[in-house]
């Protein structure tokens, strides 16, 4: 069905002036998949990613076959125009991932995917992560992108599955780190704190501190290397990113006795960033 007809029947559900009982329920979540990087924010955001919301978390009326099969489909579309910068793609991937991420929250209360299908996730959402260039925050008449915020709440639901190996925390952790090191642009809209998320989860289930601390130990060096590599402006953005991201990163395990180390060796990075 068209985006028009989608969002009609959408808003008439959101209104609770007809039920899901009431629709094709099949027929509306192929159009949801369909539509689900709408341009329309109001489609995109309010309806289609709601009413998954309220349809796999909050009242659980997708069966768990047919999740494992929206599951699929969405570890192929979050892979659609990758590498693109700048193209309307990016909502497309940006919200597949979020449809993982309910999906993961799912399996987390029911566990009903195997765990070789959440390696298999795991080891998509890295290659995802990895690929994806488009790092906008807010479009202008468009509404969010955030691909990064988007899988890094993702990866968040990943680590808190039981089925994943704490053994892929220290991959999990560099993969992240990674879109800390961004010079093509600055990151504005929190992204820092979201990358953060997934990252404390790990600590909380058993991913050890030193392996930050190495990643803190490199970074002089890849700043230096960087700053030969890449023009003035570019690499000032690439210092405001790390700041950013370990001001936060400071702020957010402040008084954890337990990781007061690590603490000190942000504290210690920090003062030597330039």
């Amino acid at each position: 069905m068209s985006e028009s007809e989608l969002k009609s029947i959408l808003t008439e559900l959101k209104n609770e002036k007809c039920h899901w009982q009431d629709v094709d329920k099949t027929s509306v979540l192929k159009s949801m998949l369909e539509h689900i990087g709408s341009t329309d924010s109001e489609l995109r955001d309010q309806l289609i990613y709601t009413s998954f919301y309220k349809l796999i978390i909050e009242s659980n009326q997708i069966e768990t076959q047919l999740l494992t099969e929206l599951l699929d489909t969405c570890m192929e579309l979050m892979f659609k125009g990758i590498g693109e910068k700048e193209t309307d793609t990016v909502f497309t991937r940006a919200f597949s991932t979020l449809l993982v991420a309910l999906i993961l929250n799912r399996d987390n209360q029911e566990n009903f995917l195997s765990s070789s299908k959440v390696n298999s996730i795991k080891e998509e959402l890295m290659k995802y992560i990895y690929l994806e260039k488009d790092l906008r925050g807010y479009v202008a008449g468009k509404g969010w992108a955030h691909s990064v915020a988007h899988v890094a709440d993702t990866f968040e639901m990943l680590v808190k599955n039981p089925k994943l190996d704490k053994e892929d925390y220290p991959e999990i952790l560099r993969v992240l780190w990674s879109k800390v090191l961004i010079s093509s642009s600055v990151y504005v809209h929190d992204e820092d704190e979201r990358l953060l998320i997934p990252i404390l989860e790990m600590l909380e289930r058993g991913l050890n501190a030193a392996d930050i601390e190495e990643l803190l130990q490199h970074l002089p060096n890849e700043l230096k290397i960087q700053k030969e590599q890449i023009e003035k402006e570019k690499y000032w953005l690439l210092v405001f990113n790390i700041k950013t991201f370990l001001k936060s990163f400071y702020i957010k395990i402040n008084g954890n006795p337990k990781l007061l180390q690590l603490q000190k060796k942000i504290e210690h990075r920090l003062a030597r960033i330039f």
